[in-house]
């Protein structure tokens, strides 16, 4: 049987007498884009995070080809780590760095280039983005939402990852950067071979990105299937989120 790059096995967190992730199974095979879905507070960002060793799970493995990450020494989690690019929701580009600096920001933190062959490197980067190596010498606060982002993916891909993950990649965008973002995200997985898991609220994005699709609810996964098949899978819980329907099985707790 192949070894997933990346298998969930009973996941679990907590926060105070909150239950986030309640036994959260998942394998994503090699070179396999996955998205998952959810509500708001569904737990999607809270499962990334746990990935990459930002947050500690109460229980479960995660394993990345095979070896269970949480079982490592600290030293030996962030080598296997170190494998994974992520593009995060709202950028969180540095503002105090030129762009080229952000874009080369691990490749130096490693010390693995100097900065001159790191600026080298970075407008190679952003030429895979579809911007222009003039960017390089610009802050961040002189870019557009687009570009930001188109900056942050530069970033993500810089250290070659063969692991990639994608959180809310399209918030902020109108539909046809949006589109051009998400198109983006294909060509460079594709181009590394990479195997991904995005989270994201737009079906259309999902759909564009995902190879399979997934979706969370009550801190479980209780939908796995073809990312084509997200408008019509038969399930009542995704019909109702996918075609953002008021009533259904799903019910918003509001505030009163």
């Amino acid at each position: 049987m192949t070894v997933p790059r990346i298998r969930i096995q009973g996941l679990c967190k907590r926060f105070g007498e909150k239950i986030v992730l309640d036994g959260v199974d998942l394998d994503v095979p090699v070179g396999t884009s996955l998205v998952v879905i959810g509500g708001s507070g569904s737990g999607k960002s809270v499962l990334l995070k746990c990935i990459l060793g930002l947050i500690e799970p109460d229980a479960g493995r995660i394993e990345i080809d095979g070896t269970d990450l949480l079982a490592l020494s600290a030293r030996e989690r962030r080598a296997a780590r170190a494998r994974i690019g992520m593009l995060f929701q709202n950028g969180a580009l540095f503002d105090s760095l030129p762009v080229w600096e952000n874009v080369a920001f691990g490749l130096l933190a490693q010390r693995r280039v100097s900065r001159a062959q790191a600026r080298e490197a970075a407008s190679g980067f952003l030429a895979e983005v579809g911007l222009d190596a003039a960017v390089g010498a610009l802050s961040p606060a002189e870019l557009s939402g687009g570009m930001q982002k188109r900056v942050a993916l530069a970033r993500a891909i810089a250290a070659r990852p063969d692991i990639l993950f994608f959180d809310e990649p399209t918030t902020g965008l109108d539909p046809i950067m949006g589109a051009v973002i998400d198109g983006l995200i294909v060509d460079c997985v594709k181009r590394l071979g990479s195997t991904a898991i995005a989270i994201t609220h737009d079906m259309a994005s999902a759909r564009r990105i995902g190879d399979m699709a997934a979706m969370l609810y009550q801190g479980r996964i209780v939908w796995h299937g073809a990312a084509g098949a997200l408008m019509e899978s038969g399930n009542p819980l995704v019909e109702q989120f996918t075609h953002g329907r008021r009533e259904g099985p799903i019910r918003m707790a509001l505030r009163k």
